[in-house]
Order: C-alpha cells, then sequence, then structure tokens
C-alpha cells in the first residue's frame, strides 16, 4: 500500500512538471508572439519569382466636381498632374449626357446638332495634366438618339444635373454600325485632326491636335444597353475600323467589363475569328470593386470582406489571363477600375480608417496582378462625391486634398514599376502581406497591413537603418512620411501601407 502511494506521487510530480514545463513553453510562444518575433519577414534576393509589366495609374469620370468652376478643379488636377502616371483612363460618362455626348439631337436634313461646349473643357484639363504620358481615352457614351427606345430622347438643360435614363435602349437603330462608327470618327477627328466633317459636309474646326495612343471602345456594355459579346464585337469592328484610318498609331481596347466572371464574352472577343480582317485586338479591360458582405456591415469585418473578395477575383484573372494566353497572346491586359464600394450616398458613414482600407486593398491586388504579367492596374477613382459614389473617390471632395486612396497609388507608382524584378518573399504571420523588389533604384519591400491591429515586423538584417516611407491613418490627406530604422523591425499601424527602401 505505501509503496502504491509513492508511485503514485512520484507520477504526479512527473505529470505537474511536464504540465508547468508545457506551461512555461506557452507563455513563452505567447510573449514570443505579441513581441513580434513570430512576423518574420524572409527574402532570398537571388531567387526571382516573376519580372514586372505592370504599369499602376487611375481612371477620372466626368462629373460636375471636375468643372472649372468647382472650387476643387485646380486642385484635383494638380494632383493629376504630379502623380505622373501613364495609361491615365478618361471617361465621359452616361449621367451627365451634355459633358458626356457631342451629339445629343439626330441630324436632319438641313442641320447637324455637334455642341463640345462641356467636353472640351475638361478634354483640355486631363490632356495637361498628363502631358508627357500615355493616355487612354473613352468617350463611352453613345447618342441615346441611336439607340431604339419607348419614348423620345431626352435629357436636362442643367449640364450638371444627373439622368440616369440616358442609358435606355438596347438595339440600335442602324444595324449597319456605320451611324455610330461614323459619331466616333468624327469624334476622334475633332481632338486629334483639327475638326471634322459633319453628315451634311460641312466642316467644323476644333484647333485640337491632340495624341491618343490609346481608344477604349465603350464601356461596362454588360450592363449600359445589355450589350452581348456578339454586337459588341460587331460595334467594336466598326468603330475600331473608322478610328483606324484617322490614326493608324493608336491602339485600341476592348471589352471593358463590369463582371468579369463571363468567359464566353473573352472566349468569343479574342477569338481573331471573330473579328474583321484587320481589325486589330490590342488590349482587354475589365473591373473590380470591393464591397461589404452585408448591409450595414462594420469597418472591423468588411476589412475581411474585401480581401476574401480580392482573393476571388484574383482567381478569376488566372482564368480570364488563360484565355487570352490561348487565343491572343499579343493582347495587353488593362484591370482599369479597382477600387471599393460600401453603399455610401452621403459620405458621412465613411470611417476614416476606410481610406486606408481601401487603399490597402489596392495595394494588394497591384502585388498580384504584378505576379500574374498584368499591363495595367487601374485605381478607381479620381473624383466621387455623395451621390456620386464618394466611397471610391482619391479626392476630399470638400477641400481638394488627396486622401489615403491616392497616396498610397503615389507611394506604389513613384517606387515600382516595369521591369522591376519580384523576389522570393515569405512572411510567418499570414495577416501581413509583403513583396520584396529590386528595381531600377534599388532593393525595397512593399508592406501591408489589411488588418485593424498594430503590428510589428521582423525584417531581413540588411534592412538596418534604411528608410520606410509610409501612408497610414495617421498621414491622411498629407503626403507619406518617412522614418529611418533603427533596427531591422518595423511597426505597422492599422491599415498602413509601407515602402521600405534598402539604398
Amino acid at each position: 500500500m505505501k509503496m502504491n502511494f509513492i508511485a503514485t506521487h512520484e507520477q504526479t510530480l512527473r505529470i505537474s512538471k511536464k504540465s508547468l514545463l508545457s506551461l512555461i513553453v506557452i507563455v513563452f510562444l505567447l510573449v514570443t508572439k505579441l513581441s513580434g518575433q513570430d512576423n518574420k519577414l524572409t527574402i532570398d534576393w537571388n531567387k526571382t519569382i516573376a519580372t514586372s509589366r505592370t504599369t499602376s495609374t487611375l481612371q477620372v469620370v466626368e462629373n460636375p466636381a471636375l468643372r472649372p468652376s468647382s472650387s476643387i478643379h485646380a486642385n484635383t488636377f494638380k494632383f493629376l498632374k504630379d502623380l505622373g502616371a501613364d495609361y491615365v483612363r478618361y471617361v465621359p460618362w452616361f449621367p451627365y449626357p451634355k459633358m458626356a455626348v457631342a451629339e445629343l439631337k439626330r441630324p436632319t436634313k438641313t442641320e447637324t446638332f455637334w455642341d463640345f461646349t462641356y467636353l472640351d473643357s475638361t478634354m483640355e484639363a486631363i490632356m495637361q495634366a498628363t502631358s508627357g504620358h500615355s493616355v487612354v481615352i473613352n468617350f463611352s457614351t453613345t447618342p441615346l438618339w441611336m439607340w431604339k427606345t419607348n419614348d423620345s430622347v431626352r435629357y436636362p438643360e442643367n449640364p450638371y444635373e444627373v439622368f440616369w435614363a440616358y442609358n435606355d435602349g438596347v438595339d440600335l437603330r442602324d444595324t449597319t454600325m456605320k451611324e455610330i462608327a461614323g459619331y466616333y470618327a468624327r469624334l476622334f477627328s475633332w481632338y486629334t485632326k483639327g475638326g471634322f466633317t459633319d453628315e451634311l459636309g460641312k466642316f467644323h474646326k476644333s484647333n485640337h491636335h491632340y495624341k491618343i495612343p490609346y481608344w477604349e471602345v465603350l464601356n461596362e456594355p454588360d450592363l449600359e444597353h445589355n450589350i452581348p459579346v456578339e454586337k459588341y464585337t460587331k460595334m467594336y469592328d466598326a468603330i475600331v475600323g473608322e478610328i483606324k484610318k484617322i490614326s493608324p498609331t493608336t491602339k485600341f481596347i476592348g471589352v471593358s467589363l463590369a463582371f468579369n466572371a463571363r468567359p464566353e464574352y473573352f472566349e468569343y472577343f479574342l477569338n481573331s475569328k471573330n473579328h474583321k480582317p484587320g481589325i486589330p485586338i490590342d488590349g482587354i479591360s475589365y473591373h473590380f470593386y470591393g464591397t461589404r458582405s452585408y448591409p450595414d456591415q462594420s469597418l472591423e469585418n468588411y476589412q475581411y470582406g474585401f480581401f476574401d473578395k480580392a482573393d476571388a477575383f484574383l482567381e478569376k484573372v488566372k482564368f480570364i489571363e488563360s484565355i487570352r494566353k490561348r487565343l491572343s497572346p499579343k493582347t495587353i491586359t488593362t484591370i482599369n477600375e479597382i477600387g471599393t464600394i460600401i453603399g455610401s450616398n452621403t459620405g458621412d458613414d465613411i470611417p476614416k480608417e476606410y481610406w486606408n482600407l481601401s487603399g490597402a486593398m489596392y495595394a494588394y491586388i497591384y502585388i498580384e496582378l504584378t505576379k500574374m504579367g498584368i499591363d495595367v492596374a487601374g485605381e478607381s477613382q479620381l473624383v466621387g462625391y455623395p451621390t456620386q459614389f464618394p466611397d471610391v473617390s482619391m479626392m476630399n471632395w470638400q477641400n481638394g486634398k488627396p486622401n489615403s486612396r491616392y497616396w498610397i497609388l503615389k507611394l506604389i507608382k513613384d517606387n515600382f514599376g516595369p521591369g522591376d524584378k519580384l523576389v522570393k518573399t515569405d512572411v510567418s504571420n499570414a495577416d501581413i502581406i509583403s513583396q520584396a523588389f529590386i528595381t531600377a533604384s534599388g532593393k525595397k519591400i512593399l508592406l501591408i497591413n489589411p488588418r485593424s491591429k498594430e503590428v510589428k515586423i521582423n525584417l531581413p538584417i540588411e534592412t538596418k537603418n534604411a528608410t520606410a516611407t509610409y501612408v497610414d491613418v495617421n498621414t491622411a490627406e498629407n503626403a507619406p512620411a518617412q522614418i529611418q530604422l533603427s533596427d531591422n523591425t518595423i511597426t505597422l499601424t492599422p491599415f498602413e501601407v509601407a515602402v521600405v527602401n534598402l539604398n
């Protein structure tokens, strides 16, 4: 009995020691985790995983806030010029017919109704702000009188009054496409050839001689007029065929889908057999917006929804790229609307952290598109405001200052671009997003914190005394801030995006 007691007691002591040891290990691991020791970044600078072809840029959508009379007009175009981006996409859009359409009334036997009053001023501002850089011009809105509609063609006299009905009709009056192709040829000539001859033989002088390297044909045809791919391809061929006669060097971008989960659109459009002989397929485009998973979702929760949807989108990009490479490998891919939408109307319900979270999602998508060899990653959009998608704006519509979405784009554009080498990069914390680059100006690391918590990261030893440039909730509407790392660690605040420059 005594011997059994002693054995049992010794066994208990052994168990207690094991439990104590386990507890010590758990505490050690917890302390290590809290101190950031498990957030270790490992880089193999000698192992290239991809060479970048990707240009970061943005789109500009015409609206009253861009007009010369707007209080933020001057600042908006100043910051567009300061960005210095290529492939800037400019889209006059259908909710404002007078600012988007050059021929609002159908010509008669004795008169035409061409009017560029509202189109010219913003186009001029765009071309001046992007001087020295490439642009993608997309006068996407077709004259409504060219479509079969149940109602007479109408639009507000006030050019700044929104009119969502200027998008009716699913069938063109002229099924030969000559009418719509002629409209775009004249519009293109107005801006590139100093003028055009109208339907009645009268010459209209413009004095514009802009160089337009890229012309995108229509916008989101899967939404605007609900155009099936067969009809869209015929429209594309007709429009491109006429503009090509005027400007043989201009390249053309097609598709511009709002919803990219339609492989049949790409299967058809990218097949040269479905186009007229001689019609180029220079580029394709499509769009992505991260959204909340359900109405009234909080910032704390939609930080996950944005990135989950981004991952789903990126899987679709891979599939679309497989179609492109198979059918038309020389065609470039421009994903020229990347943003987030939370359904805000007034803008008052947008928390300040949102702008950084949205910019962080763009930065993540930029990294992944770069790995896939996508040519253009365009953030949407320069200016939104209450009633006009305030949650996609990159400018504060009240004071004309850029928000964190703009500054994150500029941070990426100023540090990374085509020709950079992406090298093998690993981080032990799955919540942290990172990618190391070898650029023409040296080694750099792009770091993204997609979560609403602060995190400390242990960087490779060679980053000691490096410079970090960052955008966070505190820099807000100011230019990115800089710090010098005293050791090889960095702490990222919630939704922060940073670039560590090793040189």
